[in-house]
């Protein structure tokens, strides 16, 4: 029988043959940070501290050469081969159990704003019972006859008593899905809704301050997490800084505005990379981070973008001292699948 030994905790888990660290983790009821579970995100990755295993097959860029000579491995794709398999992941970061996603939840666009010219918002309401969701998370949308491809989207807002689900969705050249979203989608329009999916859904156990990089449409799970924090009255400082290309694409800055004012621990820091506007931040988070956060040791670090974005942001909250098992990240990924959760995990 082999085992996983989580240090330092030193609690075992028993594997099954054939089984990922990452599968067994989850089938004992752990939830290891994970998002392509394909050996190309890289958010899995932990230190193994003792024994063998099998890598199988991964991405340099999910996994560099200098990181496996230090010992450290992907679980989404890593096999043990030795008896016990010793990896640095404590068990007190274990999230909270997961609900049972639900296929085909048949929902009504109550609302659409036009965001920026290439990202619109569209509010849905479900027909029937509530969907429920932990902030951060995200659905599959398609139509109800489903002629439209099913694509993931995270979900922008905190879970509200009337089920309300607001999602933020970029027109993307080749993506059909989105231009049925921007073309053909208006109050009134029926839609089906799958899940929710996601493991990005925040520390439980964080206690020190927070902050949230985004860019993009990766302001959407970074809105959720935030709203929800600061409406359960989160004592230490949340800070967010959006990164957009011009003025015109910080999108939500009158809820970011409200939030600044209601709540004093929010602070919300548009930083602009392809104009110069008095009064904003200019240059890319990566580049500007040392110089606004010079210690991010106690720091709890959100990061949702594109998987190039949050790469950089990863390098550039290290070199501040973040503590990689505070560091959680959403990268979008084109045409990822969604995951369900085995039924371990689920409440």
């Amino acid at each position: 029988m082999t085992s996983i030994r989580l240090s330092p905790s030193g609690k075992e888990v028993d594997a099954k043959p054939g089984e990922t660290v990452l599968e067994t983790l989850e089938n004992a009821g752990y939830a290891l940070p994970n998002n392509c579970r394909a050996g190309a995100c890289g958010e899995c990755k932990v230190k193994v501290l003792e024994g063998e295993f099998d890598q199988g097959m991964v991405m340099d860029m999910a996994l560099s050469q200098a990181e496996r000579a230090e010992g450290y491995g992907l679980m989404c794709m890593c096999k043990p081969l030795s008896d016990t398999l010793e990896i640095d992941w404590g068990t007190d970061d274990a999230m909270p159990k997961l609900f049972p996603p639900r296929e085909n939840v048949r929902c009504v666009v109550v609302d659409r704003i036009e965001r920026t010219s290439r990202i619109a918002e569209i509010r849905l309401r479900p027909v029937g019972d509530v969907l429920r969701f932990w902030p951060g998370q995200y659905i599959s949308l398609s139509d109800t006859s489903r002629t439209v491809t099913p694509r993931s989207y995270s979900i922008a807002n905190a879970p509200r008593s009337d089920g309300e689900i607001v999602l933020q969705i970029t027109r993307v050249p080749e993506g059909k899905t989105s231009h049925w979203v921007h073309d053909e989608l208006h109050p009134g329009s029926m839609v089906n809704v799958s899940g929710p999916y996601g493991t990005f859904i925040g520390d439980p156990g964080t206690d020190g301050p927070v902050l949230c990089l985004a860019a993009g449409t990766g302001l959407a799970p970074i809105m959720s997490l935030a709203d929800a924090a600061l409406r359960r009255g989160f004592k230490q400082p949340v800070h967010l800084i959006f990164s957009a290309r011009t003025e015109a694409e910080i999108y939500c800055r009158g809820l970011m505005s409200l939030w600044n004012v209601r709540h004093r621990r929010f602070k919300f820091i548009p930083t602009l990379t392809r104009e110069e506007k008095e009064g904003l931040q200019h240059g890319r988070i990566p580049d500007i981070l040392g110089d606004l956060y010079p210690d991010l040791s106690r720091h709890a670090i959100y990061i949702a973008g594109s998987p190039e974005f949050v790469d950089a942001c990863i390098g550039a909250v290290k070199a501040q001292g973040a503590d990689s098992r505070n560091i959680h990240t959403e990268g979008f990924f084109d045409q990822a699948q969604p995951e369900r959760p085995s039924p371990e995990r689920l409440i």
